[in-house]
């Protein structure tokens, strides 16, 4: 099992669409849900607790999240001394990377580092600064060690190209990555009237996505060798190896739990102070016997649900977005199976070429990608 631990609802960032986003959000209620909004902000239960509650699954994974995880580093480092895990992982901004010592960042097994794409567009989103510091604190921690995966985590709105972005994140000099993630800014807050989604969707994301999964192939070509891009990654995966998906890509609410600040259980960290999403609390639930959440209708009924899983179990139950505007966010769904169900030919090929191979293909599920952007 994987289980986010929120270590801390506080950041020390302002990004345009967190931070941004809930002030222009402040007055939209939940209706129709109980949500507990005092919930400490930092982690108010025992490390034993933890270590009991991890102790009932052998393959307990961890992962540290937030608000910023690393404002916690008495709580990592406890953390990591004291609970068995099969395996660490944190989901960071990256600014505090060089506050923790080698001997505990070395220990991770994925780095999930927040990075929108190129210095502009990473600081038009997160602040002025932002991406220099972070690109400083990847390069430190490789000179130090850190031999694991580091994902950049791309968050997707419509100032991003996403082709554009993705590419330079691949092929810029400084600090390349083979690993990316992104998430489209859909669905999560009462924004939809004042944005310009639809026609951005439309006449950009999805026509640069198609193009983005042509690089992809090209690349394999080119080089003999499968970039993470993990949407990619994720449903070229399951039609390779034969898989029908049915449950979400990201493994909330039936394989990847989160835990919040007071222990409470919840399906996934969007999901904080839900209490009619409570599912139970580390001192006394089984982590392999926790109740699973399932998306729902319209989800259930659509012709892709076994690729593409219901996309997010937040925006499914409290349907922040009208169901009007949510089917665009279907269309690009639609639209990225249809543009690796496409270059499949091509992807078969250079495996019977031996150029590359299926394991080039597999990876750690539930890791903190949504395989569904």
């Amino acid at each position: 099992m994987f289980f986010h631990v929120m270590l801390t609802t506080e950041c020390n960032l302002q990004c345009r669409y967190c931070f941004g986003e809930a002030l222009e959000d402040f007055d939209v209620g939940f209706g129709g849900f109980d949500v507990d909004y005092s919930l400490p902000k930092r982690v108010s239960y025992s490390v034993g607790l933890l270590d009991g509650f991890c102790r009932h699954d052998a393959d307990c994974v961890l992962i540290f999240y937030g608000g910023e995880p690393l404002l916690c580093l008495d709580e990592i480092k406890r953390f990591m001394d004291n609970v068995r895990a099969k395996y660490f992982i944190v989901q960071t901004n990256g600014l505090l990377l060089d506050r923790l010592e080698p001997e505990y960042v070395n220990r991770f097994h994925t780095i999930l580092v927040s990075i929108d794409g190129d210095e502009a567009l990473t600081d038009f989103y997160r602040g002025r600064g932002t991406f220099r510091k972070v690109i400083d604190n990847l390069k430190l921690i490789r000179r130090n060690g850190f031999k694991g995966e580091i994902i950049a985590r791309m968050t997707v709105m419509e100032q991003t190209d996403i082709y554009t972005q993705v590419r330079w994140l691949v092929e810029n000099k400084e600090f390349p990555f083979s690993s990316i993630h992104w998430q489209l800014n859909a669905g999560f807050w009462k924004d939809f009237e004042r944005r310009n989604f639809k026609k951005w969707s439309e006449e950009n994301y999805n026509p640069r996505i198609r193009k983005l999964v042509g690089f992809w192939v090209d690349f394999m070509e080119r080089n003999c060798a499968v970039l993470r891009l993990y949407p990619f990654l994720g449903i070229a995966n399951s039609i390779i190896f034969n898989e029908e998906e049915s449950l979400l890509r990201c493994g909330g609410g039936w394989i990847n739990y989160a835990i919040q600040t007071d222990g409470h259980i919840i399906p996934c960290p969007s999901m904080w102070g839900m209490k009619n999403y409570y599912l139970g609390h580390i001192r006394n639930v089984n982590p392999l016997r926790l109740r699973k959440i399932f998306v729902g209708e319209p989800c259930t009924k659509c012709e892709i649900f076994t690729a593409c899983g219901g996309r997010c179990l937040y925006a499914n139950v409290t349907k922040r977005w009208n169901a009007s505007a949510y089917r665009l966010v279907c269309k690009t769904v639609r639209n990225l199976i249809e543009a690796i169900h496409a270059e499949m030919p091509r992807i078969q090929k250079l495996i019977r070429q031996e150029k590359i191979r299926l394991e080039d293909f597999k990876f750690m599920k539930y890791n903190g990608c949504e395989i569904i952007p």
